[in-house]
């Protein structure tokens, strides 16, 4: 069975659905406490904007029959191993129907034996120093989640260093190393980005640790726009 896109699924339904998200929030590993105002602001954002939330961190609902209902899929500061193979296949058949996915903080601290879904999130977290002010550098403003964004975006957050980067990924805002202490990545410290993997619209913000981030409106901003990217069709 081959997942339906989100055109089909609406037409076979009648009049237009809203479009809908699945958040995922499951933890293998490390749990972040600020989950819960990240379900929260995805809830409010989706009632503000036209969409639809459901969350989980059921794995169980990774199958196609429950994922056909959804136009995308947003992994929340999901950590480690959280998806069995059978899972995996679910997921990978829906974002090859053309589903979108949305990636948070540690979305990429998740599936490390996993080479498929390192390639759709576009990197994998490898360490981080104290949370603590930075500067990012806005380097692409044509983008739904950063056309708002002031070109040096200063904000309060954990900066990922990240490790196996996809060079198909389309980087929207780099760290800037020399504004804090830690960085391991260099000149070229990705921290937000879009790409098109496998037909499937995709958005990763390294944001979110802090649940003071589920309340700045920039964030809101950004986040909100990657969504609205994920959940557009060509």
């Amino acid at each position: 069975m081959v997942l339906m896109n989100c055109s089909t699924r609406k037409e076979m339904g009648g009049a237009p659905d809203l479009p809908s998200l699945l958040v995922f929030y499951k933890t293998a590993g490390y749990y972040h406490t600020s989950i819960p105002s990240g379900l929260a602001a995805l809830q409010k954002l989706g009632a503000e904007n036209g969409f639809k939330v459901d969350t989980t961190n059921n794995a169980a609902k990774f199958v196609q029959d429950t994922l056909q209902k959804y136009d995308a899929v947003v992994f929340l500061s999901t950590t480690q191993d959280v998806l069995n193979d059978t899972q995996q296949q679910a997921f990978e058949q829906f974002i090859r129907g053309g589903g979108g996915f949305v990636g948070i903080h540690a979305a990429t601290d998740t599936e490390y034996n996993w080479p498929w879904y390192n390639q759709l999130v576009g990197a994998y977290f490898d360490s981080h120093p104290e949370i603590q002010t930075a500067t990012i550098q806005v380097v692409d403003k044509s983008h739904l989640s950063t056309s708002f964004l002031p070109d040096k975006w200063e904000r309060k957050d954990e900066w990922y260093n990240f490790k196996n980067i996809n060079p198909d990924v389309k980087v929207l805002a780099n760290l800037d190393e020399t504004s804090y202490k830690g960085g391991k990545n260099g000149q070229n410290h990705p921290i937000a980005w879009y790409h098109t993997f496998e037909g499937a619209r995709v958005f990763y913000t390294g944001g979110g640790h802090t649940n003071e981030s589920f309340q700045e409106p920039l964030f809101l901003r950004h986040l909100l726009g990657g969504i609205q990217y994920v959940l557009q069709k060509e």
